[in-house]
């Protein structure tokens, strides 16, 4: 689809253009990881040393403190992606290098979950056959494409990321009404270690699960793109960076959203500003939610956060 430029009542084409060279690329990519992926700049050209002979393009920290690593080509290409994984491989195998790398960029107090890897591959274009045969894989590994316009605007785009589909809970007389609702959405997660949507159901009333699986279907139905993530302590729904968090807890279900609380006029009741208070998730607007009329109440503002990240 090309860009068009609205002037007046008239549509003009945006032409594309290219990068002069992949350094350019990446270093804009680099200069942005906070808008982009929200993630914290960690290392540029980073060597793995002589037996693997090679420099991993970027390396990061994500919101939820997991390593990234970001490899860039600016023409399609096969080896971005055997690249990327060639250094996913490196990576796994010299965790105590990237804390090292990662302790003197942020801090002595960066704190790193090895739960999972985030794989970024960027570049213009992929074939069909690199598409399939990363499906077939069992890595955690996004593709993004990206165009660049002569009006200086950039448009960045995930075409793939690997993924698994959350387990059904069965009881003795069937399957859970619950869980059987959960299904007709087929919410896509990201598998993280042995977490799952499921396992944060554990426990927990028939009142709260129905709340839960609520909240999953309302957010995960915004955008096919939204991608639901399941951690130790919460749940995170993000595109390119989280959009909310749920904590699923006994009597309550709270929601972390990524939004300004100091830029919304008159919060209801059952939200505040957590800018500056610990919380498991990110985002700084707290959500309590007991109810379905809290659910109703939460909307508005979940569908904020999805516009504001990446409608």
């Amino acid at each position: 689809m090309p860009l068009f430029e609205i002037g007046k009542q008239n549509f003009k084409t945006v032409e594309q253009t290219n990068f002069d060279t992949e350094k350019k690329l990446q270093s804009l990519i680099e200069s942005n990881l906070q808008v982009v992926f929200n993630s914290r700049f960690v290392a540029s050209e980073f060597p793995t040393g002589a037996m693997h002979a090679g420099r991993i393009d970027t390396l990061a920290l994500s919101e939820d403190n997991n390593p990234v690593l970001i490899e860039y080509k600016k023409v399609e290409s096969s080896d971005l992606i055997n690249q990327s994984l060639f250094y996913l491989s490196w990576m796994n195998d010299h965790r105590g290098d990237f804390e090292i790398a990662a302790r003197k960029a942020i801090g002595n107090d960066v704190e790193i979950d090895w739960s999972d890897i985030r794989v970024i591959c960027i570049a213009p274009n992929y074939r069909k056959y690199d598409l399939h045969a990363v499906q077939m894989m069992g890595a955690n590994i996004e593709l993004w494409t990206y165009r660049l316009f002569k009006n200086s605007t950039l448009y960045l785009e995930e075409v793939f990321h690997k993924t698994y589909q959350s387990s059904q809970i069965v009881g003795s007389e069937g399957k859970n009404p619950v869980m059987v609702a959960a299904g007709k959405k087929a919410a896509i997660t990201r598998k993280t270690a042995t977490y799952t949507f499921d396992e944060h159901l554990k426990g927990k009333t028939e009142k709260i699960r129905k709340l839960a699986v609520a909240i999953q279907e309302y957010v995960t139905g915004l955008d096919p793109a939204i991608e639901e993530t399941p951690k130790k302590l919460y749940i995170a729904y993000k595109i390119s960076q989280n959009i909310a968090c749920m904590e699923i807890q006994a009597q309550k279900i709270v929601l972390y959203l990524k939004l300004d609380p100091r830029a919304l006029d008159h919060l209801p009741s059952i939200m505040r500003d957590v800018t500056d208070k610990g919380h498991w998730g990110t985002g700084n607007l707290e959500i309590i939610v007991r109810t379905v009329d809290d659910l109703e109440t939460a909307k508005k503002y979940i569908e904020m956060a999805y516009q504001k990240i990446g409608s």
